[in-house]
């Protein structure tokens, strides 16, 4: 049986850390994701978890941290924030490589400079080709069912890579919501116990932890298969929680002419205007992208074929690109498609400007001007910005 509670998203995926109750968790501050760790210490301090609680100087010594906890077999997490993840840097591609179960939330949040506080994809999106899986959240409630999941999938023999759940900096990470978290017991049962493959500590089996690993067989040691895994424990944990999680939320998107691809909290905001304008007739859809890594574009493709018109929002920008990152993997996926549809970008919410129903009703009516036209005036816009 759930407990309905109203909790912020710092605040659910602290008491999701809690119910995991990790080996070690390795800690650094950074707005906005100092709360989450703030409020786990408490819980180690109060004797709620087994965790070993390691302060560090740095994020860069966080993650080096908890590689060195996970390579002696410990199940290990941290947390962090833009210029922290960016500060990580070397030692997130470490981790992949290294194949370890990591699981870490990333409050996004705009990657300096100039100094910004508040909510884009910058940080995670810089990330996306170190390895690491990332699953985006919607609401706080998909950042505690995330991140409950992120565990079975990182541990999983198949996998084994370590995970980032992702949630909307301040709009999600600060913003209270009613939201149902699974009974303690419930949880430690179904994330169960950890057994690591090869840990440093097992002496009678030695292992070597980070060799150097050439052309010979470097390239078969980076290629992994994670989407099979991921929505096989999507499947165990719709029967533990009743929610179903895929790689994608298709939403009103069967019959539309028109569609949205976005992620995180940008959603809601976007469900809601589809469900006007199909009020007033218009046949206008939305794909909600959770998993980001590993790139669904397959199955992203058979989604939105037959559509007329489609318009990729990106809350990061690839500077000196020609679009933002999400749109380049869309239109790569949708390329040599039969009848594929027209395909526009939109940068949007840069350093935490608000995005508003009037906005991406813009965007819907973008699209249906293509429709009416068959003309794209504009491949890449900048949604809402002062010229």
């Amino acid at each position: 049986m759930s407990i309905r509670v109203a909790k912020t998203g710092n605040e659910a995926v602290a008491e999701g850390m809690r119910q995991i109750n990790p080996d070690v968790v390795a800690a650094y501050p950074i707005t906005p994701q100092t709360e989450i760790v703030q409020i786990f210490s408490s819980f180690v301090a109060n004797g709620k978890v087994d965790t070993e609680f390691v302060t560090v100087e740095s994020e860069h010594s966080a993650m080096s941290a908890t590689v060195g906890a996970a390579s002696a077999g410990a199940r290990a997490m941290t947390a962090t924030s833009a210029n922290g993840l960016a500060l990580m840097w070397e030692i997130v591609y470490i981790a992949a490589s290294m194949r370890l179960p990591i699981v870490m939330p990333v409050v996004n949040r705009a990657l300096s400079g100039p100094l910004n506080i508040h909510c884009d994809h910058s940080d995670t999106m810089g990330a996306r080709d170190s390895g690491w899986i990332q699953i985006f959240s919607e609401d706080a409630q998909e950042a505690y069912d995330n991140l409950l999941q992120a565990v079975r999938i990182a541990e999983n023999k198949k996998v084994l890579l370590p995970v980032m759940v992702t949630m909307d900096g301040f709009i999600i990470s600060h913003a209270m919501e009613v939201m149902h978290l699974l009974e303690d017991e419930k949880v430690k049962q179904w994330v169960g116990e950890y057994v690591p493959e090869n840990p440093l500590l097992d002496v009678d089996n030695p292992v070597t932890v980070g060799p150097l690993d050439l052309y010979d067989w470097n390239m078969e040691h980076k290629r992994q298969q994670a989407k099979p895994v991921i929505l096989e424990v999507a499947r165990d944990y719709a029967k533990l929680s009743g929610r179903e999680y895929g790689l994608f939320e298709e939403y009103m998107l069967d019959d539309a002419e028109i569609a949205i691809v976005v992620l995180g909290s940008t959603a809601g905001t976007a469900k809601e205007v589809v469900k006007a304008l199909r009020a007033d007739g218009v046949k206008a859809g939305l794909l909600k992208l959770r998993v980001f890594r590993p790139f669904p574009a397959c199955e992203i493709a058979r989604a939105l074929q037959g559509k007329k018109a489609v318009a990729v929002m990106d809350r990061s920008d690839s500077f000196n690109a020609v679009s933002g990152p999400v749109f380049a993997e869309v239109r790569s996926a949708m390329y040599g498609m039969e009848n594929a549809p027209a395909i526009v970008d939109y940068i949007y919410g840069i350093g935490g400007r608000d995005v508003t129903m009037d906005h991406i009703k813009s965007v819907y009516d973008d699209l249906a001007k293509i429709v009416k036209t068959g003309q794209v005036e504009k491949n890449l816009t900048y949604l809402a910005i002062r010229e």
